[in-house]
């Protein structure tokens, strides 16, 4: 049986993948696995995924973002998601999920695992939901065992995190239901199991089999991302009930969790006003003993289609800066389309400024320094230093090559008035 990074960090005993995070972070060694020990900080690390490079998300550290692929019923084109992959990884991402409805899913998963150094998590309870839908007619007419199964399956193959919505029961579904939402649920996870426990008249399996599920996560070392089947679909449904009851379950299988030695982060609301973010995250960390926040976004506002990509990074800078560890891109297809290539581009990049952002405002070591960097390089009229410094070189690059200003050391912009070129010239003559 495979010990966990928990339980190593338990016994004190340094693992390779702590070594990695601690140099990449620039965090001391035992600190970093302090933070692993008490669960504040996880290494999602499933030791059948070949050339990862761990990374590590929670207490202390940089903040890391995700990038969404896979296919749909409507569009799946292996090759696409390959592509999708790596302009995730070139534009920075730090971990990649499989979120595959369509096609071949096994295949698509085992080639994106194939080719990704970048720790992968999916939902089982798609592929499970789907694939007995095809085979039985429904899917109500799923079982304890098809679900697990599946489950084993993604983590057998190498899968480094899974998330598992857990927290949507029979209890927090009438507390739904009596309070009443506009969007109701917009988990496709959660409405998959609510489908089934309405139609069964029967428990959550991943909540009534929970120890099951840990026995899984703890053979393979998988990092068990507690979902959140009831996150808001809309800013009126942001912090009630429901979220709240669902959260508060989320904070009782993490104890739990811990207590089988097994890696646990929690995922976090979609949709909240600005003024209750910092109260979302301050719930999690209490409620849930600091462990790591995954948020998707926040979703600042709900009127920005084509434009979600921005709204996320609004949210998530707020969040992060709060105490979130871990933000799940949006892009700017979101509620439209399937992304395409360009789509997961942006998405990454602006969810990696926010990240960024609450890395310096948090006093990130080496993230002012950056900005600092990249500040003296445009005082100078640097234009190469400043695109390698910037975080898409790809596109400052292509913005400046289409600029053709009369001078080499200026833009169109300002051009021949450039307030920097001025001054230094002023203080050139002045010396």
């Amino acid at each position: 049986m495979i010990e966990t990074q928990l339980a190593k960090a338990r016994k004190g005993e340094v693992t390779a993948e702590m070594k990695e995070v601690a140099r990449d972070e620039g965090v001391e060694l035992q600190v970093l696995m302090e933070r692993v020990a008490k669960g504040r900080v996880v290494i999602p690390v499933n030791r059948g995924h070949r050339g990862l490079r761990p990374k590590g998300i929670g207490e202390g550290l940089t903040v890391k973002v995700n990038a969404n692929i896979g296919t749909s019923s409507d569009h799946a084109d292996p090759a696409e998601e390959l592509q999708k992959l790596e302009v995730a990884v070139e534009a920075g991402a730090d971990t990649v999920m499989d979120l595959s409805t369509g096609g071949d899913i096994d295949y698509i998963r085992r080639l994106i695992l194939e080719r990704s150094q970048l720790p992968v998590g999916t939902v089982p309870i798609y592929q499970a939901a789907i694939e007995v839908a095809e085979r039985k007619g429904g899917i109500v007419f799923m079982t304890p065992d098809d679900l697990f199964e599946v489950i084993e399956r993604h983590a057998r193959d190498g899968v480094d995190f899974i998330t598992v919505h857990c927290g949507v029961t029979l209890s927090t579904l009438e507390r739904l239901k009596a309070q009443g939402r506009i969007t109701d649920i917009v988990s496709r996870g959660g409405a998959f199991l609510t489908t089934w426990m309405i139609y069964n008249e029967r428990e959550n399996p991943l909540y009534e089999h929970f120890d099951r599920l840990l026995e899984i996560a703890q053979k393979y070392d998988v990092t068990l991302s507690l979902g959140d089947g009831l996150r808001p679909g809309c800013l009126a449904d942001a912090t009630d009930r429901p979220q709240i009851q669902e959260l508060l379950l989320l904070g009782e299988l993490t104890e739990r969790a811990w207590e089988a030695q097994v890696q646990v982060m929690i995922e976090g609301p979609g949709h909240v006003p600005l003024d209750q973010i910092e109260a979302n995250v301050l719930l999690e960390k209490k409620l849930c003993k600091g462990a790591p926040f995954y948020v998707l976004g926040p979703l600042v506002t709900d009127v920005a289609p084509g434009y979600d990509h921005i709204v996320c990074a609004i949210g998530g800078a707020l969040a992060a800066y709060a105490g979130a560890d871990f933000l799940c891109y949006v892009t700017p297809a979101e509620h439209l389309k399937l992304p395409s290539p360009d789509d997961v581009r942006e998405g990454v990049i602006a969810t990696r400024i926010a990240g960024h952002a609450a890395d310096v405002a948090r006093g990130r070591r080496g993230a002012m320094e950056w900005d600092e960097r990249i500040s003296r390089a445009r005082k100078a009229l640097d234009w190469e230093q400043q695109i390698r410094l910037s975080i898409d070189p790809v596109k400052a690059r292509r913005y400046r090559e289409q600029s053709k200003p009369q001078m080499d050391e200026v833009c169109t912009m300002c051009g021949k008035f450039c307030a920097i070129k001025m001054v230094k010239d002023f203080f050139r003559k002045r010396d």
